[in-house]
């Protein structure tokens, strides 16, 4: 399953892929920015925006953009936009960056990363995507993107949808009858691809793995498309606390995979390790209460390692403060190296500890992670917390509103790197990645950013000067 690894992301049409294809770039979920910057004021100036919308269901209202739904980016080559439903203008431009964004009113937004134009028509699907959906790590012309609630067009399900002409090729995950969850079937998470078996894994929040031959066909020259599923293997579980209740079953996090082993959070204070070809747990983790937070994998010194922490769901451990873990865990055995613990607040609703996936550090920053931990101090205050990989100790913090937003890390050819996030006060903050220091605020926004759209309505291009 290491065919994800960016390095592999080469189709068997030969296309090579030049993008973001899932939430943190890649199947470690350890590449969560593609390039190099050219950074020399160190100063964020917007650049465009593109107006959002809202969705209603029942008494739910969803707006804008939210937890976790970061965009896909795709440099699609010549050949495969010949065939695809974009504008002239985006057909005939050798450099577009297409932005590919789910948002929670329903539509699927198309825009030119450097201008904010429109590469295409909205697609509307009709429900709320929390999540950032999946490109094919091949290169083909395909999302995979899941539903984070039920609307008006019928319970939650995934999305295949046929990038040539924004057709939807399948759905699949609504009303499961295998999932122990009822008829609850969000996916918040960010699917994975393996390109040796032509296999799309996905884990939901109504407790299901689910593994699906696609059968692919493309024909690059043509412009034809197909996917024709075939066997669906599904793995549940169910753990000594799990129920309805609390310590809910079901997956929000996205998984990571290395060769045949995928590690996934789920809502029940679990993290798993799961051999994919025998579907038998290697290991599980007590990570001790509703964890969110996608694990990120990293090779040091030849072993294997993840990182990842928890949110505190009120109630579950306490009705007023709780101590929120960051882990560092040995991939091989599931157990703990270290851990910095925090005390987090929280709200009903809007948890405190950690919502988001943290970032580890490469090049010049390839000592430390960074994470962001909400509700600290008190229910409105947060952490950007840099700490070492050697030992979790701390090496820095930035302390501003909270965030649920995921940390990005830059660079510029030099290995330089800066880091950057967005917090509940419609700031993005840039800071430099060893020392803390703050380069830049800017604001976006009148409430609060928890993914790179806003809750108020609007997807922003930011250049990074």
């Amino acid at each position: 399953m290491d065919s994800t690894k960016p390095e592999n992301l080469i189709s068997y049409t030969n296309i090579e892929v030049d993008g973001i294809v899932t939430f943190r770039g890649n199947s470690f979920r350890d590449a969560p920015s593609h390039g190099y910057a050219d950074m020399t004021d160190f100063r964020l100036d917007k650049l465009w925006s593109a107006d959002t919308g809202s969705l209603s269901s029942g008494s739910a209202v969803w707006t804008g953009s939210g937890w976790t739904g970061q965009p896909l980016m795709m440099k699609w080559p010549k050949e495969v936009k010949a065939h695809m439903n974009m504008t002239e203008k985006a057909k005939a431009d050798d450099e577009l960056v297409e932005v590919i964004y789910a948002c929670m009113d329903g539509y699927v937004y198309f825009l030119d990363l450097r201008t904010g134009e429109k590469t295409r028509d909205l697609l509307y699907l009709g429900y709320t995507f929390k999540g950032a959906g999946a490109l094919d790590p091949r290169g083909y012309p395909i999302m995979y993107v899941g539903a984070g609630y039920n609307s008006n067009e019928g319970t939650a399900k995934v999305f295949v949808v046929n990038l040539l002409d924004c057709s939807v090729m399948y759905t699949f995950g609504d009303n499961d009858e295998f999932s122990l969850r009822g008829s609850l079937s969000f996916f918040d998470g960010s699917a994975l691809v393996d390109a040796e078996t032509d296999t799309l894994i996905y884990p939901g929040e109504n407790g299901i793995l689910y593994l699906i031959r696609l059968n692919t066909k493309y024909d690059l020259n043509s412009g034809t498309l197909s996917i024709d599923p075939g066997r669906t293997v599904k793995w549940r579980y169910y753990g000594t606390r799990s129920s309805t209740e609390s310590f809910w079953l079901g997956m929000e996090d996205s998984a990571a995979i290395y060769k045949g082993y995928i590690f996934m959070t789920d809502n029940g204070g679990n993290l798993m390790c799961l051999d994919l070809n025998t579907l038998q747990l290697v290991w599980v983790q007590d990570t001790l209460d509703d964890s969110n937070s996608t694990p990120v994998l990293e090779i040091e010194k030849g072993h294997l390692y993840l990182y990842v922490s928890t949110s505190f769901r009120l109630g579950w451990r306490s009705y007023d403060t709780a101590t929120v873990p960051v882990w560092k865990i040995d991939a091989e055995t599931g157990e703990i190296v270290w851990h910095t613990d925090y005390e987090c607040t929280t709200d009903d609703g809007v948890s405190g500890g950690v919502q988001s996936t943290i970032a580890c550090g490469k090049n010049s920053l390839a000592d430390y992670i960074y994470v962001t931990v909400a509700k600290t101090s008190d229910n409105a205050s947060g952490v950007l917390a840099c700490l070492r990989k050697s030992d979790g100790s701390k090496a820095w913090e930035d302390s501003s509103s909270y965030a649920w937003s995921s940390p990005v890390c830059v660079y510029n050819k030099d290995g330089s790197g800066k880091v950057l996030y967005c917090n509940s006060t419609g700031d993005i903050r840039l800071l430099d990645g060893k020392t803390g220091k703050q380069e830049d605020v800017l604001s976006v926004s009148e409430g609060v950013i928890e993914a790179l759209g806003t809750r108020d309505c609007k997807i922003w291009g930011i250049r990074l000067q």
